[in-house]
């Protein structure tokens, strides 16, 4: 099993090209099941979970062929066999929920295993269910799948009010992409706003989906009888900007991160700069970079996760980092995912002083950390005891890397290019 070996104590400076979103991309491979003509994706992330989506989508019957430098892949549903996600293709990630949506509103039906992934707590399907059903899909939920199925004598979903009982990502996706090959008006209220849903968006609209106000709670979708294909630059990545970032802050130095769009992090953005990063945006000939520079202990910042745009729950473990070896003291609160502290004994046995009392962790900030071998729990913990044995004396070891591949397009490889002493050991 790979592992991370990590000595710390540099500072990082240079240049690091931002990958595609893990959660843009996922959706939008899924996507290609609503059409019968192909679908190019270009900036593609090389991640576990999109290998995983693709192996699911060839097991339907879609091709997938990979091509060119900047992550691109062609999918041709036409020959698409079977409506199914088995659970031995799915147990390691939930997104393969997505499925859902775009196969009932191509083939009527759809039995996809209830999913897996990272164990940071409870994310149900029952809002999804709830939101097939409001279309007018049957459900079941046996056997460890949900099954669906138009009514006999219905050969298409019908538009309908959607309002989840809380804002989901992968939710609001998967009603986008029925809603698109619906009879009638979507309308999807408590809509989740991340620039990931809005670039699915954009996305189907180039298919030739009717879609009206993305990027806020209440999107309308007009239903047509079929999209077309498309070619489509998948976002760049907030959550590892935002991870570089607070790698910067933590061990000094001066990065320009390519590709990564500020107005998608303004909430980290706003904290790094009170802690004392400085931090600029900018557009030029190549597209928008952010540019950070840290010397020094920042100073602790408390926070509050939340829907975005508010300050994501996926960069919370990174941030609390920065805040165990800043001056002073902060207060974080998760109040997404209940299971979402894991990381804190990890980072306690690299000498980080750390307290929590259910949502609530208190952080006293200390001057150094100390290396030693730590676990990864889940992916974002992955990347906060990464940069904790980025600043660490000494050498500290980080098992269970598989967490980190599943979202981090070779993160110890564009680290290593910023300076940093460290490589991936077995």
């Amino acid at each position: 099993m790979d592992k991370l070996l990590i000595r710390g104590g540099r500072k990082l400076s240079g240049d690091v090209t931002i990958s595609g979103a893990k959660n843009a991309a996922l959706p939008e491979l899924c996507a290609a099941l609503l059409t019968e003509e192909p679908v190019t994706l270009t900036n593609v992330p090389r991640l576990r979970d999109v290998a995983t989506m693709r192996q699911l989508l060839t097991h339907m019957g879609v091709q997938t062929e990979t091509h060119g430098e900047r992550g691109g892949m062609t999918l041709n549903a036409r020959g698409v066999l079977k409506a199914e996600a088995p659970y031995d293709l799915v147990k390691t990630m939930r997104a393969s929920v997505l499925v859902l949506g775009p196969l009932l509103a191509r083939f009527g039906a759809a039995r996809v295993s209830l999913p897996g992934g990272c164990a940071i707590g409870s994310r149900p399907v029952d809002q999804h269910i709830k939101g097939m059903q409001a279309m007018g899909a049957d459900i079941v939920v046996e056997h460890g799948y949900m099954v669906a199925r138009l009514p006999a004598g219905r050969s298409r979903l019908h538009g309908a009010r959607i309002a989840t009982d809380m804002v989901t990502v992968t939710g609001t996706e998967n009603f986008l992409m029925a809603a698109a090959l619906a009879e009638g008006e979507t309308l999807l209220e408590n809509a989740a706003q991340e620039p990931e849903v809005t670039d699915l968006a954009e996305m189907l609209i180039k298919m030739g989906a009717k879609i009206e106000g993305h990027g806020t709670s209440r999107i309308h979708v007009q239903g047509v009888e079929r999209l077309s294909g498309c070619t489509h630059d998948v976002v760049a990545d907030r959550i590892e900007a935002g991870t570089f970032l607070c790698a910067v802050a933590a061990t000094g130095g001066d990065v320009v991160l390519r590709q990564a769009r500020a107005d998608h992090l303004d909430a980290v953005i706003d904290k790094l700069t009170e802690a004392g990063a400085e931090i600029e945006a900018g557009r030029n000939a190549a597209g928008p970079f952010i540019r950070v520079r840290a010397d020094g202990r920042m100073k602790a910042q408390s926070f509050r996760t939340t829907e975005y745009p508010g300050f994501p729950t996926d960069m919370q473990a990174q941030f609390m980092t920065v805040n165990a070896i800043a001056e002073g003291a902060s207060k974080v609160t998760e109040t997404i995912f209940e299971n979402r502290f894991m990381h804190v004994n990890e980072l306690v046995r690299l000498g980080a002083r750390i307290q929590t009392e259910g949502k609530v962790a208190m952080v006293e900030g200390v001057s150094r950390l100390s290396g030693a071998t730590v676990m990864a729990t889940d992916l974002r913990a992955s990347a906060s005891l990464v940069i904790a044995g980025l600043v660490a004396e000494g050498e500290t070891i980080v098992d269970r890397i598989y967490h980190l591949d599943r979202g981090y397009d070779q993160m110890e490889v564009k680290l290593r290019a910023l300076g940093a002493d460290i490589e991936r050991i077995k």
